[in-house]
C-alpha cells in the first residue's frame, strides 16, 4: 500500500493542522486532494482506506465524499484530464459540441482514457465561470469560451508538452 512520503506527511499534518482538536475530519477534501496528487492522480480503495486510517474516520466516510464530488478521480486518469462543464450556461453555448468533438478527434466519451494514456474526458458540474462559457479545466487552469479549432490546439498544445516532456 503506498504512503505519503515525508514531505507528504508533513502537509498531511499542515492541513489537519487547520481544524480545531477533535474536528479532524473536516481536512477530508483537502487530504483527499493531497491523496490523488501524491498517488497517480486517482483515489483507489487503499488510498481510500490509508485517508480513513490517518483521519482516524471510518472508510465509508471517505468512499462517501469521494464519490460525491466530480473532483475526485476512481479510476486512472491520462496524462491530460479535460473535464468539461455540463450545467446550463455552457450547454447553452455549445458544450454538447466540444465533448462531440473531443470523441470525434481522440475517440473517447466521458469518463474513457485514450489507449496511450494521454488524454482522458469527463463532464463536470458547474465550475464557476459561466461568462465564459462553454469551457474546461486542464489541470490547474480553465480554458474557455471553446470552439472546435481551440480544442484542437489544446490537443496540439498537450501533444507538444508531452514530446518536450518525454
Amino acid at each position: 500500500m503506498a504512503q505519503f512520503n515525508e514531505a507528504q506527511m508533513a502537509e498531511f499534518k499542515r492541513l489537519v493542522a487547520r481544524y480545531p482538536e477533535g474536528k479532524h475530519k473536516s481536512a477530508l477534501l483537502p487530504v483527499l486532494h493531497l491523496a490523488q496528487d501524491s498517488f497517480g492522480g486517482w483515489l483507489s480503495s487503499e488510498t481510500m482506506d490509508y485517508v480513513a486510517e490517518l483521519l482516524q474516520i471510518k472508510p465509508i466516510e471517505v468512499y462517501e465524499v469521494a464519490t460525491f464530488y466530480t473532483m475526485y478521480n476512481l479510476k486512472p486518469v491520462g496524462k491530460y484530464l479535460f473535464e468539461v462543464c455540463q450545467t446550463g450556461p455552457c450547454m447553452l453555448n455549445g458544450s454538447d459540441d466540444v465533448v462531440e468533438h473531443i470523441f470525434n478527434t481522440l475517440g473517447i466519451r466521458p469518463g474513457e482514457t485514450t489507449s496511450d494514456g494521454m488524454f482522458t474526458l469527463k463532464v463536470v458540474e458547474c465550475l464557476g465561470a459561466c461568462g465564459y462559457a462553454p469551457m474546461m479545466q486542464l489541470g490547474k487552469t480553465y480554458r474557455e469560451h471553446l470552439t472546435k479549432q481551440k480544442v484542437d490546439e489544446i490537443i496540439a498544445e498537450c501533444r507538444k508538452n508531452a514530446a518536450v516532456n518525454n
